[in-house]
């Protein structure tokens, strides 16, 4: 295992982001030190019950913490900035973002109590700095979130770029477009590797541009006579800004419904976008609207169960409703995984009788990251000598290997998760592997995701849990009847004969035991769980998660 990198030697290390789409983390290791870019998380689902927030886990760099020289993030979507709160405390470095990235971040910081511990040091667009070893200096590009960068990372060895998310759109909207002339004064200088985003390296074409999407509202919004709500990502904020403009043209209000937005809207106006606008309509102001006068942006997109739009469709919301006649329009892509979620989303406004626009009906949307030609131009500028691609799943990651090699990129590694490439000096190579894995927030505690807490409330929501109570006196013969709890598989008011069929398996595996046994509590309790265990699977067809309670008196 990789200890110290070594001055002779670049290092790159993905522990988050490469092999599936969420929870970046990676790491560049030279001269006994290593620099982190970006600490992201992805969300929960079905499959993690009580689980919301999923992120990598930093194992491997939290045991070499003390050679961490600091994290920088490349922008502030919730996928590179969101574990920062969860885990600089094991990490403790310094931290290096532009100004709405540490505008967004450090509201992150005080709900978690590290206002006053987790330094953040701004620095500004287009910036150089010195991390260790390693000269940082940022390029500006477009995405659909303001203040998105690639950075250059230099060593003796060698220069790379990791691009961060990113896309080629001439008319961003907010924020300045990408800086060409950087990135292609770079590839001039010469560049060893590429580390570049995947996401959409099947896709022909380009992705387009955000000018594109509010010429494409406008028109939409103006079919409507009733309230309009817009599902739509809370950091795309040249999205929030189209919306004002779009309210205003129809003569309707903008109110923003979820804390996201809000969040947003305050980092945004803080660093001076958004400021020729209105201040916009409270959640608690839209009851007061006429319905014609009225416009909404609503976090809930993915169908997040806990978001705005969520909650209106569910009717729970406080302060709003939709009703028959209003209309929803998914203003975003759907994020693989979330298919299901989002279904029963428009199901629930489909039931309130709202009218459903999406993607597929209308043009509403436009990707944040690049197409298969916008890939090609970056190669052009940079012309590394390595591709590494990330950001994305195996399929892409693979695909984008491909790619860069039809583009004559000498070589390309596919360096999942978990993967030490060495980029110098020689040909880039896999030399190791480090531990990897996933960290829930469950609750206020984080777990790891392949452990027997997680694996324990799986195998219960899958199969139902028992807990039986045995009171026994010291020869371990019962002296009450066994009393039995069966969540998920046994219906107190219906289901008796299940109950003493339970009852009669255990009272039968006591009396069966021999002396020895039942004076042995670890012995008696393991024979209770496989009996009752078995009587339930023959009731229930089901092998649920069994526990034994023993009072021995």
């Amino acid at each position: 295992m990789i200890e110290r990198p070594s001055a002779d030697e670049l290092l790159f290390l993905p522990l988050g982001g490469a092999g599936e789409i969420g929870m970046n983390l990676n790491l560049y290791g030279h001269a006994g030190k290593w620099l982190m870019v970006d600490l992201g998380i992805t969300f929960g689902d079905e499959s993690t019950p009580g689980i919301d927030v999923i992120m990598p886990d930093p194992q491997f760099i939290v045991e070499r913490s003390e050679d961490l020289a600091g994290l920088v993030l490349t922008h502030a979507h919730e996928d590179h900035i969101g574990a920062v709160p969860y885990l600089w405390p094991q990490l403790r470095c310094p931290i290096y973002a532009t100004p709405f990235t540490a505008s967004v971040l450090r509201r992150k910081l005080v709900e978690a109590g590290l206002q006053h511990d987790a330094r953040i040091t701004e620095v500004p667009m287009s910036g150089r700095f010195t991390v260790g070893p390693f000269e940082i200096e940022l390029i500006t590009l477009t995405h659909s979130i303001p203040e998105p960068n690639a950075v250059v990372v230099r060593t003796p060895l060698g220069t790379v770029l990791h691009t961060g998310d990113w896309k080629l759109d001439p008319e961003p909207l907010v924020g300045p477009s990408t800086d060409e002339a950087a990135l292609q004064q770079l590839g001039d200088e010469g560049v060893l590797a590429l580390i570049g985003d995947s996401t959409n390296v099947m896709v022909e074409g380009q992705s387009g541009s955000e000018a594109e999407v509010r010429e494409s509202l406008m028109e939409l919004v103006g079919r409507f006579e009733n309230r309009v709500a817009v599902a739509s990502f809370a950091s795309n904020v040249a999205r929030l800004e189209t919306l004002a403009h779009v309210a205003a043209a129809h003569d309707r209000h903008l109110a923003l419904v979820g804390r996201s937005f809000w969040h947003v809207n305050q980092a945004a106006r803080e660093n001076g976008y958004l400021t020729d606008l209105p201040e916009f309509v409270t959640e608690q102001e839209v009851g007061y609207l006429p319905r014609d006068k009225v416009l909404m942006a609503c976090t809930g997109s993915q169908g997040e169960p806990r978001s705005a739009l969520a909650r209106i469709a569910r009717n729970e919301h406080p302060s709003v409703t939709l009703e028959k006649g209003d209309a929803v329009i998914f203003s975003s892509r759907i994020i693989p995984g979330n298919e299901r979620s989002i279904g029963h989303l428009q199901n629930n406004l489909v039931r309130l009788g709202v009218d459903i626009v999406t993607e597929r009906e209308h043009f509403v949307h436009v990707s944040g990251h690049p197409a298969r030609d916008e890939l090609a131009a970056m190669y052009r500028w940079i012309r590394p000598k390595i591709a590494v691609p990330v950001h994305g799943e195996l399929r892409h990651l693979s695909a984008h290997a491909e790619f860069a090699e039809s583009l004559q990129v000498g070589q390309a590694v596919v360096a999942p998760n978990g993967s030490v490439v060495r980029l110098a000096p020689g040909a880039a190579e896999i030399i190791d592997e480090a531990p990897v894995g996933r960290l829930g927030l469950d609750g206020k505690a984080l777990v790891s995701l392949g452990g027997s807490v997680l694996r324990s409330r799986q195998r219960a929501l899958r199969n139902g849990s028992a807990v039986a109570t045995l009171v026994v006196d010291r020869e371990g013969s019962l002296i009450a009847e066994p009393q039995i709890a069966a969540q998920g598989l046994l219906d107190p008011e219906r289901d008796q004969a299940g109950f003493e069929a339970a009852v009669a398996a255990i009272r039968d595996a006591i009396e069966g035991a021999t002396a020895e046994l039942r004076r042995d509590d670890a012995a008696l309790k393991e024979a209770a769980r496989l009996a009752l265990r078995r009587a339930l699977q023959a009731n229930r067809g089901k092998k649920p998660v069994v526990d034994i309670h023993l009072v021995r008196v």
